[in-house]
């Protein structure tokens, strides 16, 4: 895995030597864009819109817009310095809580921690104290010239850094238009919607989610790779049907999955103890 940081966990006065490594990656398709006459790939130039002039990365500054069209032009070395102030810190774990304290809604990014040199005892040691406590670290630390707030978790036999968000970055509820207060809820529909719940629920297996589009996106680039006769379509998937009724919509809801969901498998009989009795 490639290294993408390191730097120093630290709690209390115990510190650990780690590497991060980007523990997620991200499989979307990038398609490129091309001239339509001769299949060349299009290049984005930067233009100063002012002077009417190309503009290379050695003309440019990086500021900040305060108002409209007023700027802080801002130095490489003066960010660079604040950046390097943060980066040599260590990353200290300010308090332990309990993952079930955090909304998922906070969660961003995940990244795996390995033991740099000399820092594996002091690794294990963190690792069997998180488990043991069942808590999650909270700590801060610079990525990518931004100081993110993080928590130091145990997934599976690695640590895990999850970058989450500050409170000031989660948008407020209040804000999101045409939510319902408090609405009636009528006990049967209620109750009809909580039992499609149970009929609908399972345990979590990652490995059966797929992401359908890519590969069929994947499919057809190979088959045009290989000038293949190319058919897309098929059947559609089953809608549901448009039942307006909102108890009528939940008991069709129910029905299906009560005739979509597997049986469970029944257990083997055993048989050997029989067989032994009659031959004996």
């Amino acid at each position: 895995m490639h290294t993408m940081w390191k730097g120093t966990i630290s709690f209390g006065l115990v510190n650990i030597p780690v590497k991060m490594h980007a523990a997620t990656e991200n499989k979307d398709i990038r398609l490129r864009q091309l001239h339509k006459k001769c299949k060349t790939p299009i290049k984005y130039e930067k233009v100063c819109p002012n002077c009417e002039e190309d503009v290379s990365n050695d003309d440019l500054v990086k500021a900040y817009e305060y108002a409209k069209n007023k700027f802080v032009v801002l130095d490489d070395d003066e960010l660079e310095a604040l950046k390097k102030e943060q980066e040599d810190k260590a990353v200290e774990i300010i308090d332990f809580v309990q993952l079930k304290d955090i909304d998922p809604i906070y969660f961003e990014k995940s990244y795996y921690l390995s033991p740099n040199e000399g820092g594996s005892k002091a690794y294990a040691l963190l690792r069997e104290a998180l488990l043991d406590s069942g808590k999650i670290g909270i700590a801060k630390m610079m990525i990518r010239s931004k100081e993110q707030l993080a928590i130091i978790r145990v997934y599976e036999s690695a640590i895990v850094v999850e970058t989450i968000h500050y409170p000031d970055e989660v948008r407020a509820v209040a804000d999101v238009p045409n939510v319902p207060e408090q609405a009636e809820v009528g006990k049967k529909e209620l109750d009809t919607a909580k039992l499609l719940i149970d009929q609908l629920t399972t345990e979590f297996e990652p490995e059966k989610y797929t992401d359908d589009y890519r590969t069929a996106l994947l499919e057809l680039i190979e088959a045009k790779k290989n000038n293949e006769e190319i058919e897309i379509g098929g059947e559609p998937k089953t809608t549901p049907d448009n039942v307006t009724n909102l108890m009528d919509a939940l008991q069709e809801s129910l029905d299906r999955a009560k005739k979509d969901k597997p049986k469970p498998k029944q257990p083997k009989k055993k048989t050997t103890a029989k067989k032994k009795k009659a031959t004996s």
